[in-house]
C-alpha cells in the first residue's frame, strides 16, 4: 500500500487559506489534491493541525470519506511522527497541500526504493525541488522516529510550537540513512513553479486545471508547459521570494 500524508493548514503567511481556493464551482484545492491521491492508488491522509481553523480540514476529509489527523501547527516533523505512530504506518510519502500536480508515478517510485533498500528517508529529485514539485520525501517508520528524536538535540521550549518547516538541516544533523531520488526523464529542469504560495502560481494552476482536470499525467502536463513556455513565466519570477525565505531560515543551537 502506498500511503501519502497531505500535510496542509488553512492559514499561511503568504496566501492565507490557499488550500480553500476553489479550482472550479465545487472543487478546491485539498479536494482536488485528495481526489487526485486516491485515483493513482494512493492512500492519503489530511494531516493537518490542532486550531480551530483547521477544523473544516477535518471536515472535508469526512466529506470524502479518507483519514485525517490534526498534531502540532508548526512542527511538521513532529505531526508526520505523530501521525505514523496513531495509523501504525510503515512507511509514508509526504504530499504537500502546495503541489497541486505532484507526480504520482514519482511518490510511488520514491516509496519502492525506500523499502527495497530499507532507506531512512529518499529526498525528492533536483527538478522537483527547484519547482518541479513532482514530490515530496519518502519516509520508513524508523527514519521518522529517528529524526524526531533528533530534534531534542536543540533548545526550544514549546516542541508543537517548535518550526521544522524547512526540514533539511534538521535531517542532516539526524544520520539518517538517506537517498535523492532520480527524476524522471519527462521533469522540467529549469524555469518552472508549479506549487501555490502567491496568486500568480493559482493562475497557472486554474490555467492547468481547465486544460486537464484533476487525474491528468504529469508527463502530459510538462509536455504541454514546454510547448507553451509563456505559460510558466506566469509566476516564475516568485522563485526568488522563496529561494530568499529558505536562506533566511535560522537554525535553532544544539544544546
Amino acid at each position: 500500500m502506498y500511503v501519502g500524508l497531505i500535510t496542509v493548514r488553512t492559514e499561511s503567511s503568504r496566501l492565507n487559506r490557499k488550500c480553500l481556493l476553489k479550482l472550479d464551482k465545487k472543487k478546491t484545492v485539498i479536494e482536488h489534491i485528495v481526489l487526485r491521491s486516491l485515483n493513482s492508488g494512493i492512500t492519503p491522509i489530511i494531516c493537518t493541525t490542532n486550531k480551530k481553523s483547521d477544523k473544516i480540514l477535518v471536515e472535508i476529509a469526512n466529506k470524502l470519506k479518507v483519514n485525517f489527523f490534526c498534531g502540532s501547527e508548526k512542527n511538521k516533523i513532529k505531526r508526520w511522527y505523530d501521525c505514523c505512530m496513531f495509523y501504525k504506518l510503515k512507511n509514508f510519502h509526504t504530499i504537500d497541500a502546495d503541489d497541486l500536480y505532484f507526480d504520482p508515478l514519482s511518490v510511488k517510485k520514491s516509496l519502492r526504493i525506500l523499502k527495497k533498500i530499507n532507506y531512512d528517508i529518499i529526498h525528492p529529485s533536483t527538478a522537483s525541488r527547484i519547482g518541479g514539485a513532482s514530490e515530496g520525501y519518502s519516509f520508513s517508520k524508523k527514519g521518522i522516529r529517528r529524526l524526531y528524536n533528533s530534534l531534542n538535540d536543540y533548545k526550544f521550549k514549546k516542541i508543537n510550537t517548535f518550526d521544522t518547516e524547512m526540514i533539511d538541516e534538521f535531517v542532516k544533523k539526524a544520520n539518517l540513512k538517506e537517498h535523492k531520488l532520480k527524476g524522471q526523464n519527462y521533469e522540467i529542469k529549469k524555469n518552472i513553479r508549479l506549487t501555490l504560495d502567491y496568486l500568480e502560481d493559482f493562475k497557472l494552476f486554474k490555467i492547468i486545471y481547465q486544460k486537464f482536470g484533476t487525474y491528468e499525467k504529469r508527463k502530459k502536463i510538462n509536455l504541454f508547459l514546454k510547448k507553451n513556455k509563456k505559460y510558466l513565466q506566469i509566476n516564475f519570477f516568485k522563485n526568488k521570494l522563496w529561494d530568499l525565505k529558505q536562506k533566511n531560515f535560522m537554525m535553532p543551537k544544539s544544546k
